[in-house]
């Protein structure tokens, strides 16, 4: 299912994976599986888009933030109880969806997204970290653009894949990523593959909005049961 919204829209396998996975097991497990094929459908994204980046000044600073904010944002995974970063999990995903609905028509000039690319990349990257969801910081703040889908995919790619090296070689540091958790991360990022062209087939015929209605209400119905489920206990 993450391979098919990546493929379609750039981003997909986390929004998708770790709410699942954190309902069904416990967020430090989720997040910690998912940073392998984040890193990796990431690099093989930003390669096939790699003509359509934006220009460099703005990679640097929104990836340099994402990848500063994912080393404290994994400081957090590892020190806060798991029932707290799941409620905060929960509630971030339900404030991007209320984001989403409120500020359909939001739009930022280049230079001004310039301005914000280092805060919001660092804020994306440290709840990143965290939750395993940068989405709220990071999709918000690329859609606002009102990107071209290539440019979109291209650039978001570069942010993921930055981030997530920090990450990775942090939750290594802190015990959170595991030689188990790896290879159960490496079939996903097989799954992820395999998926991923299907999906950038249908994301070119299919509405997008299609896609961001029905991803909406598959958060939102995850967000309620992982709070609901952490809350009591």
């Amino acid at each position: 299912m993450g391979g098919l919204l990546k493929g379609a829209t750039g981003a997909g396998a986390p929004i998708i994976g770790i709410p699942v996975l954190t309902a069904l097991v416990d967020i430090q497990f989720a997040v910690a599986v998912f940073v392998v094929p984040n890193l990796l459908t990431n690099i093989w994204q930003a390669w096939l888009y790699r003509r359509h980046l934006l220009p460099v000044p703005f990679l640097a600073l929104f990836g340099g933030g994402g990848a500063l904010g994912a080393i404290i944002g994994t400081y957090l995974l590892s020190e806060l109880p798991g029932e707290t970063l799941e409620i905060a999990m929960a509630l971030v995903v339900i404030g991007y969806v209320g984001f989403r609905l409120w500020k359909t028509d939001w739009a930022l000039t280049y230079p001004g997204a310039v301005r914000l690319a280092l805060p919001l990349g660092f804020l994306g990257g440290m709840m990143q970290g965290a939750t395993g969801l940068s989405a709220p910081a990071s999709l918000t703040f690329l859609n606002a653009l009102k990107l071209p889908r290539a440019a979109f995919i291209a650039t978001i790619s570069v942010f993921f894949a930055l981030m997530t090296v920090t990450q990775i070689e942090r939750m290594v540091a802190v015990g959170l990523l595991t030689e188990e958790r790896f290879l159960i991360g490496l079939a996903a990022t097989v799954a992820s593959l395999i998926a991923m062209p299907a999906g950038a087939w249908v994301g070119e015929r299919v509405s997008r909005q299609v896609f961001d209605w029905g991803i909406l209400v598959l958060l939102v119905i995850l967000a309620l049961k992982i709070l609901t489920g952490a809350l009591l206990g």
